[in-house]
């Protein structure tokens, strides 16, 4: 996804990509640079962690799930939040390069996996999802939405920060933060708009139980 100023978007308006983005398509992009979208350089990408760790509703987390970790950064920025905190990529690189940016935190597992294909067998009580659901095809987005509310337990905190674009036609922040405003079950607790990404933070209801959401 590019990073420029975006238009207006409405519900409707994109479509989610036909097939979900390969991991070949990744581990290209990996293998042409370490730092593939430059999160280390980029002043947006820092505000848009400093905003989205000052959006943790608490203190601390008995144990988080950040699939998606690209390089690590903010995974080493939530590893001092977490007693457990799992972070998956489904490239090589990027998760040896997310483990070197954690290695003074033992409490962090770093692994390899493909979403949604790949989910844990665990739950949790955070869940931070960054830059990820607009690369994932309908049918695919719904799996890991329901796949998330199913492994997040009462109480506990999803969060959910996408950039915005204006790529004429492609799903974006607006079009993505849409369909997890759809899961049921979950309240949301904060919202961040500005021009350049969306933040929401949504908590599972105490006592309630997932029901499916519908692919596209």
């Amino acid at each position: 996804m590019g990073h420029n100023l975006p238009v207006t978007r409405t519900q409707g308006d994109a479509q989610p990509p036909a097939a979900t983005v390969s991991d070949e398509h990744f581990l290209g992009m990996y293998d042409a640079k370490d730092d593939p979208w430059d999160l280390a350089a980029k002043w947006h990408d820092q505000r848009k962690y400093a905003v989205t760790m000052a959006s943790l509703p608490r203190a601390h987390y008995r144990r988080g799930y950040e699939p998606g970790c690209s390089v690590g950064l903010l995974t080493a920025m939530l590893a001092p939040r977490c007693d457990d905190l799992l972070a998956v990529d489904c490239v090589d690189s990027a998760v040896e390069q997310t483990r070197a940016a954690v290695r003074e935190f033992p409490q962090v597992r770093v692994g390899r996996a493909m979403v949604p294909q790949e989910l844990p067998d665990e739950t949790f009580d955070l869940i931070v999802v960054g830059d990820l659901l607009y690369y994932l095809s309908g049918t695919d987005l719904a799996a890991f939405l329901d796949g998330l509310a199913e492994r997040l337990e009462p109480g506990g905190d999803l969060v959910s920060v996408h950039f915005r674009d204006t790529a004429g036609g492609n799903y974006d922040g607006f079009n993505v933060h849409a369909a997890l405003a759809g899961l049921d079950g979950l309240t949301r607790v904060v919202h961040h708009e500005d021009e350049w990404f969306l933040l929401d933070v949504y908590r599972r209801e105490e006592g309630h139980t997932s029901t499916p959401s519908t692919g596209g």
